[in-house]
């Protein structure tokens, strides 16, 4: 059933987009067309990525804002294919320690920043297809949903330990217990032996 819902919302899309080819379409009224579902954004880029629907966004088009699409052309170019294997997949989420490279929040976990959902993880491509990243690992890492859905080719840079520290030292204790907590849980056996050889 999920499987048909995605489909139909990708087809609500699709013709709202090409009914309206050369106007500016923003978030809110794609996401309505998309029958409201979370995962509309997902969707539109399924019709860039698979379809080859040169949907184009802020970063296409300096003129365009943040939540902004246009078609200009009704006829779809060459879609890329799907080739990343699920060896590779396994291997990026594994490699990235199930934890979006975006956010930081951590697969199963509730999302940080959405606590009523729990965060899934994708593979994202550090440089997009469309602007000629490749499907090798080295160009792909594990994001959530939320920021799949947002991340429109955005890289951010992973904290220095420097950083990490200082907003440490700058929360509040409960909250340093919370990180304490967290990193003795991940690193279970290394503290045990830090232990041991005290």
């Amino acid at each position: 059933m999920g499987n048909g819902k995605r489909l139909s919302a990708r087809k609500r899309l699709r013709e709202h987009f090409l009914s309206n080819v050369g106007h500016v379409m923003d978030s809110a009224e794609l996401r309505e067309v998309s029958g409201d579902i979370s995962e509309w954004a997902r969707r539109v880029r399924e019709l860039r990525s698979e379809e080859g629907y040169q949907i184009l966004t802020h970063n296409d088009r300096s003129e365009l804002k943040p939540g902004q699409y246009l078609l200009l052309d009704p006829t779809p170019q060459p879609a890329f294919e799907r080739t990343i294997s699920k060896e590779i997949r396994a291997y990026v989420l594994d490699r990235n320690g199930y934890t979006c490279q975006m956010c930081g929040a951590v697969a199963g976990e509730k999302h940080p920043y959405s606590p009523g959902r729990k965060t899934r993880l994708h593979i994202g491509h550090i440089i997009d297809k469309s602007q000629g990243g490749t499907d090798d690992a080295s160009n792909l890492r594990a994001q959530c949903s939320i920021c799949n859905e947002g991340a429109a080719n955005l890289t951010l840079d992973r904290p220095s330990v420097e950083k990490l520290l200082i907003q440490i030292r700058r929360a509040k204790n409960d909250d340093q217990i919370e990180v304490m907590k967290w990193l003795l849980t991940k690193f279970r056996q290394l503290a045990k032996d830090l232990m041991d050889d005290r």
